[in-house]
């Protein structure tokens, strides 16, 4: 289980027209506050200032396709050469990090090849790095560079 330590400075919140709706600083616009989209915007915010990710290189609910299946991933990270560097997938706090989570990011991963996968839940993280062909648990979190 990776521990994550969320920033000190939340995510802009506001109220609008009976609307509770929270900032995303990659696409600059305002959106519904669900408990998934908490999740995201802080983990954003911890990917941005406590492992300074650069924003530009942050996607963020892009859809890809799996088939004819159509699906939206939450978060990928790419590195410089913009390679994709890791996915994360983001759920509420109440949905366990389970083998249907971690499938659904595998299925991601098909299509992304990333280096890490990253499952969440905003209380935990389970964390996998793709060496030759296994995945591998990891117990921290990776640094960006």
């Amino acid at each position: 289980m990776i521990k994550i330590n969320f920033p000190e400075e939340q995510p802009a919140l506001r109220n609008r027209n009976g609307t509770n709706e929270i900032f995303d600083q990659i696409r600059k616009k305002w959106l519904v506050l669900t408990p998934e989209e908490w999740v995201r915007q802080n983990i954003i915010g911890f990917l941005i200032t406590g492992k300074n990710v650069p924003s530009p290189l942050i996607s963020i609910e892009k859809e890809l396709r799996l088939g004819e299946l159509k699906k939206r991933y939450d978060i990928v990270i790419f590195n410089r050469q913009m390679i994709p560097w890791m996915i994360i997938e983001c759920k509420e706090m109440n949905v366990a990090l389970s083998e249907k989570v971690l499938d659904q990011i595998l299925r991601y991963h098909i299509s992304i090849p990333a280096k890490y996968l990253i499952i969440t839940n905003g209380k935990y993280c389970l964390g996998f790095e793709k060496r030759k062909s296994t995945l591998e648990e990891i117990n921290e979190f990776p640094g960006f560079s």
